[in-house]
């Protein structure tokens, strides 16, 4: 067999792959598409996958079904996906600790962040703030520094699991502020609110749109904003590293991604439909604004380029913080 022959052949074989993809992208979904949240129910991920799952259900005329899998900081529900057959029809919604806090805080995961996995679309980014419970005898950051000093190891915070970005953020905090405050992981932000409303904790930096509703009844106390610049949805807000600690700056997006291998119209399809439901004012309106969220509208080769960027940031903030996961 000459090269020509076996060019031709190959030429042939691209085109048949390419023609096979294009077909498979135009008629999927054919079946239900299961959506795996690495969280528990309630929270900011979960109400993302659950609105934006129905719309796409709605879209494309079959079941998007959200299978909740908490636990192990995210790795549980990350490996399921790993593991999953390329072909679209399992996904997961997660924040982005799975991809770029996990490899630098466990020393062996189930899956590869780069390898395992295909990225789809950016849904969110996240407007994290420091929370504090309305017993906690504070009411400014420096009045919470002041006590943690006085009384090191008397304090807890609590995050949605190890490894995940208010973990390693508050590890931060810590370290700039020469303070002794315990961990205490949950899995997901709905129990770890539960325990700051109770007093089983006193701090939480998570979402604005997790503790805000409760600020306003005086159930708990927002202290700073915990991102570079202040909040659009709260200005009159002072971040954190306004307030003493210059070069704190906390934060996560929120993704879907899918197992490698991903056929690339598949994807495109994906991306374009949820870019188009993110997208709708009013869908915008309720379920991005409401959150305390922002959209980020970037391409799937983009979204690829924030993973190994971020992978990169984060894992020098966990050596540097010495964090652990609990």
């Amino acid at each position: 067999m000459n090269v020509h022959t076996l060019g031709c052949k190959a030429v042939l074989a691209v085109l048949l792959t390419l023609a096979s993809h294009a077909a498979a992208a135009q008629g999927y979904p054919s079946k239900p598409v299961k959506m795996i949240v690495p969280a528990s129910p309630g929270g900011v991920t979960d109400i993302l996958a659950r609105t934006v799952g129905q719309r796409l259900s709605d879209a494309w005329g079959q079941p998007v079904v959200v299978e909740n899998r908490p636990g192990g900081g995210q790795i549980i529900g990350a490996e399921v996906v790993a593991k999953s057959l390329g072909d679209g029809y399992t996904l997961i919604v997660s924040d982005a600790s799975t991809f770029v806090i996990n490899p630098s805080l466990y020393g062996k995961l189930p899956y590869d962040p780069l390898k395992d996995f295909t990225p789809v679309v950016v849904l969110s980014q996240a407007s994290p703030v420091l929370a504090i419970g309305a017993s906690v005898p504070a009411s400014s950051l420096q009045e919470l520094i002041a006590l943690a000093k006085a009384k090191p190891g008397s304090l807890s915070y609590g995050s949605m699991g190890s490894g995940i970005y208010n973990h390693i953020s508050m590890e931060q905090l810590k370290q700039l502020a020469g303070i002794d405050i315990v961990h205490v992981p949950y899995k997901g932000s709905t129990p770890a609110l539960t325990d700051l409303l109770s007093g089983q904790i006193a701090v939480f930096l998570v979402n604005l749109s997790v503790v805000e509703p409760h600020a306003k009844t005086g159930k708990l106390k927002i202290l700073a904003a915990a991102t570079a610049k202040r909040l659009a949805l709260r200005p009159d807000l002072p971040t954190v590293s306004e307030l003493g600690y210059p070069g704190f700056e906390s934060g996560t997006w929120f993704g879907m991604l899918g197992p490698a291998n991903m056929p690339r119209d598949i994807v495109a399809k994906i991306h374009a439909d949820v870019t188009r439901i993110l997208g709708a004012p009013e869908f915008r309106e309720q379920n991005i604004t409401k959150l305390g969220l922002e959209t980020v509208a970037i391409s799937p080769d983009q979204f690829a380029q924030l993973i190994r960027a971020d992978l990169e940031r984060w894992g020098k903030l966990v050596r540097a913080t010495g964090a652990k996961a609990d």
